[in-house]
């Protein structure tokens, strides 16, 4: 019995032994978590509840020339309400004055908000949403309500904040105007003004918030206050002109719709710092609807056809090849260099014609002919004076995607015996609208060659941070008697009767510039796939060049017509006619030349009205959108201009006095 007691007590010391080591481990490992891993193990728990989330900064506002918003920032927030953290003293307390708020801000009755936050309350729902899409001053708004202005955590108070981009002119310029997005890798894709300008001036710095997770997997804020403020972006002033740019925007559609074009674009550019005023691009769906597609104006290089004569013209004039009085036979119009013909497009040809006249009517053969048979023994000495005039540069654009002008060396793949009777009349040769407009435009200003221009500044508020000034890029792409012969025959090829752009010709106005009809796709052999090019870029008026544009448009249906002159010229009149009638050059005007209708009956209305009404708010139904915001804006009047056209409806009735006024919105059709 003795022995079996001591075997029994052994086994009791042998437990009590191993039980007393197993608390010494635990108190061990205790101590071990607290001293040595505590802060890590703790770090580990916070993350598991508390979060720091990135706060996108407000991308700074794009604005026109003129103040008006090309594309905005917007603040839109989400929301929602914890039910679970409100105490039952606060929830008696706040919820009766919550609902009626919320009512009134939302309009609905309060009863609505009573039953749905009692219903969230009794299924502890801590994530009700409240509203979406609420604008910053609403935001603020529900921040002060009864209850939520308790905080997150005890008023149970939740928002979601994101930026959205807004765009007043909607699709009008959208591709010009562009944008900047990141994925979720964190790559960038940058289009536009909006993606060129970014990084530098608009996309501002990131802000940091703390965030606690709650019932559900939500996260909400930690207080009101973030860990480190958003630093918004700053705002940058185009060149563009809302007015120009409306003007171009309709006038490229309107033809494009004519003519079941594929797709074109339209520049306006100030002649004298390179300033873009209206840039439009658009192409067709598969519907025949047209939007901006891409951005053929700045990317799409091609070959211009008929616009560069004018590039060979100033080649040949700066080398002593011919003058504008020179003669050539244009050969009946058909001129053969080794086994390749150059053809007119007037059949038997012009016969003999000075090289002005030849430059006028646009003739293939006379150009084929002056630039062959002038260089054909010293093709270098032709490229290389292209070339000293910068036409085989980029223009260096701040848009990403500019297009590559392509202007081939003899010795280049490509190059052959014909390459420079093709390169005089505009093939074998590639270049973008606004490379093309940036040379006419030169001429226009003297010989400078200036950089277009899309940006007047950044700014922070009113403050200019950096003012981008007028950049030349050559101050002298020729001679002084070049250029005078250059805006002669450019003159020439509107005013006289048997220029190709005679039919754009006005007695009110005065307009330079060159035609051009491209073939494209023509080493097709099915003529169903052959299509064209058409093009019109000039200046106006035509003495004292303000303005220059061009106007290109591709593929339009050859059962309607396809040459420039018919197809952009109009583009380009239209644009001309309504921006001289808003901008008249007086001293430049024949009190005695005949009128044109219309534009003289909108006119007088507009001056009529213009000098009666001083005190008082016109009726302006039927007037021009544009008319009538350089109407009230003269008053005095803010003005929201709502749709494009005339105007249909205004905001505020006719004969309301001009003090009792703060802004008046317009809607067109």
């Amino acid at each position: 019995m003795a022995v079996k007691e001591k075997t029994i007590m052994h086994r009791l010391y042998l437990v009590a032994a191993g039980m007393f080591l197993f608390a010494v481990a635990v108190v061990w490992k205790l101590v071990d978590i607290q001293m040595v891993d505590g802060d890590t193990y703790k770090e580990m728990a916070q993350a598991k509840t508390e979060k720091m989330f990135t706060i996108q900064p407000n991308r700074g506002n794009i604005y026109a020339d003129d103040g008006s918003l090309l594309a905005a920032s917007v603040a839109k927030y989400e929301i929602r309400f914890d039910t679970n953290t409100v105490t039952e003293k606060d929830w008696q307390e706040n919820i009766g004055p919550l609902c009626d708020s919320l009512g009134m801000l939302f309009n609905k009755p309060a009863s609505h908000y009573r039953q749905m936050l009692r219903k969230a309350r009794a299924n502890k729902n801590g994530y009700k949403l409240i509203a979406r899409n609420v604008g910053y001053l609403d935001y603020q708004r529900l921040r002060g309500f009864p209850l939520f202005k308790l905080g997150p955590h005890r008023g149970g108070f939740i928002e979601k904040h994101r930026v959205v981009r807004e765009y007043p002119l909607g699709k009008m310029g959208a591709r010009s105007i562009g944008y900047e997005r990141v994925d979720e890798k964190g790559y960038y894709t940058r289009v536009g003004l909006d993606g060129a300008f970014g990084a530098t001036y608009l996309r501002g710095r990131e802000g940091k918030r703390l965030k606690q997770k709650s019932a559900g997997s939500h996260w909400k804020p930690v207080g009101f206050n973030n860990t480190i403020e958003p630093q918004d972006g700053m705002d940058v002033v185009t060149t563009i002109n809302s007015n120009i740019q409306d003007i171009a925007h309709h006038a490229l559609l309107g033809q494009l719709e004519k003519y079941k074009a594929d797709h074109g674009c339209v520049v306006v550019m100030e002649v004298e710092t390179g300033e873009i005023k209206a840039i439009s691009n658009l192409g067709r769906t598969e519907e025949g609807n047209y939007y901006e597609r891409l951005n053929y104006a700045v990317g799409e290089s091609h070959e211009p056809g008929s616009t560069f004569k004018l590039m060979s013209l100033v080649a040949a004039m700066e080398d002593n090849m011919v003058d504008t009085n020179t003669v050539v036979d244009t050969e009946k119009g058909r001129y053969k260099v080794y086994d390749r013909v150059v053809r007119d497009s007037k059949w038997g040809g012009y016969g003999k014609v000075s090289v002005a006249d030849a430059f006028a009517v646009s003739s293939n053969t006379a150009f084929a002919k002056i630039i062959h048979e002038n260089y054909k023994e010293n093709p270098e000495k032709f490229v290389n004076r292209l070339m000293n005039m910068g036409l085989h540069k980029n223009l260096g654009l701040p848009i990403i995607g500019e297009g590559s002008p392509v202007i081939r060396y003899p010795g280049d793949k490509g190059w052959s015996g014909i390459s420079l009777a093709w390169m005089s009349h505009g093939y074998e040769v590639s270049m973008t609208p606004l490379q093309t407009l940036a040379f006419y435009n030169a001429i226009a200003n003297n010989g400078e060659l200036v950089k277009p221009r899309f940006i007047k500044e950044a700014r922070i508020g009113n403050r200019v941070v950096k003012a981008f000034d007028k950049e030349v890029l050559n101050p002298s792409i020729c001679s002084d008697a070049t250029v005078k012969k250059a805006q002669r025959i450019l003159k020439d090829v509107v005013e006289k009767k048997k220029g190709t752009g005679h039919g754009l010709y006005s007695p009110t106005f005065s307009m330079a510039g060159k035609t051009g009809t491209c073939q494209k796709n023509y080493v097709a052999k099915d003529p169903d796939k052959l299509a064209y090019i058409s093009s019109f870029v000039g200046y106006f008026p035509a003495d004292n060049p303000k303005y220059s544009c061009i106007v290109v448009i591709h593929e339009p249906d050859k059962s309607v017509g396809y040459y420039g002159a018919d197809v952009s010229g109009p583009v380009f009149k239209s644009l001309a006619q309504k921006i001289y009638t808003n901008s008249p050059v007086i001293d430049k005007v024949d009190p005695e030349s005949p009128k044109e209708a219309v534009l003289e009956k909108n006119y007088k209305n507009y001056y009529a009205l213009s000098q009666k009404v001083k005190t008082a708010i016109p009726n302006l139904s039927g007037m021009s959108g544009m008319d009538a915001v350089s109407l009230l804006e003269n008053m005095g009047v803010k003005v929201q201009v709502r749709g494009n056209g005339k105007v249909k409806k205004q905001s505020v009735k006719a004969g309301t006095a001009i003090k009792e006024v703060e802004y008046i919105i317009l809607e067109l059709s």
